[in-house]
């Protein structure tokens, strides 16, 4: 492993002292360490934080200084580029990164003597349709969530799953989750654990009102289809968010389907610390 490119979250090393820290203690190793230049925009690009398109095909690996949410977006942009990455973790406690900040360097030492882990993540694709006509697609590794926009009343919704008719609900919104996924909002609205490197995807209604609330887990290969019903007459708003971060409207009679992503994020892993041990601390930390 000999070429690194550096991701930084600006708001956690405003002034990339750390990551010009790691960037010579590489270049000390005799290896090459980047980062994207500031003046780089990712405006008007299908990109949302680190223009891909710039980073060099030869790198190795990609390091991303933040906490979740960073590295999530990390494996959005880098999707198409089959680039692993190597989370370090400098805010709270995260499932995703895979050291904190004071054991970065040990962590380095083990990526350039090559022992590590690989730990692949299947990821979601969505795409949104409005008269049988594609208006958005994009890509997600926790979660696509359907939720009402606007008015607090709830939302009403159809899915199918492989072309067969599975439930109607009148709810908040419907989350659908990956493994990676199931420790974030799905989580918070009842659903299971899951082992992250698990491949399946998992329906969990949001205050649903009805008795039936459980969470339905599908393999990797299903495809969920949810349409935009309106069982009370009005003119329902949803919005669909791509890991909380990217958003589109929409209305009644639009559908969204959800399958398996062609790629999958791949993650460095030279923690020692287990899944279920990371499960562990974070219920013992309340």
């Amino acid at each position: 492993m000999n070429k690194f490119f550096i991701i930084t979250n600006r708001a956690k090393d405003p002034d990339l002292t750390f990551t010009n820290e790691i960037m010579e203690y590489l270049k000390s190793k005799g290896k090459s360490c980047f980062r994207q230049d500031d003046s780089v925009s990712v405006e008007g690009t299908r990109y949302r934080y680190t223009n891909a398109d710039l980073i060099d095909d030869d790198i190795d690996c990609a390091i991303v200084l933040g906490g979740d949410g960073t590295l999530i977006q990390a494996a959005r942009d880098l999707n198409k580029r089959n680039i692993p990455m190597f989370g370090v973790n400098i805010g709270t406690l995260g499932f995703l990164t895979d050291i904190e900040k004071d054991s970065v360097y040990p962590a380095l030492d083990s990526l350039l003597k090559d022992e590590y882990e690989l730990d692949t993540r299947m990821m979601l694709e969505g795409k949104v349709y409005r008269d049988g006509k594609l208006i958005y697609e994009n890509i997600a590794l926790n979660d696509i969530v359907i939720n009402r926009n606007g008015t607090l009343r709830v939302i009403d919704f159809d899915i199918y799953v492989n072309d067969e008719y599975l439930n109607s609900y009148s709810a908040d919104g419907v989350i659908i989750a990956t493994a990676t996924g199931s420790t974030a909002y799905s989580l918070s609205a009842g659903g299971p654990i899951v082992q992250p490197n698990a491949s399946m995807m998992m329906i969990t209604p949001v205050c649903p009102h009805t008795l039936n609330k459980r969470s339905i887990i599908l393999g990797e290969n299903d495809k969920i289809v949810i349409k935009m019903s309106d069982n009370k007459g009005l003119a329902e708003e949803r919005v669909a968010s791509f890991d909380g971060e990217l958003f589109v409207k929409m209305i009644t009679g639009d559908e969204i389907v959800i399958t398996r992503a062609p790629e999958r994020a791949k993650f460095f892993k030279t923690s020692k610390l287990s899944f279920l041990q990371i499960i562990s601390k974070k219920m013992s930390n309340g």
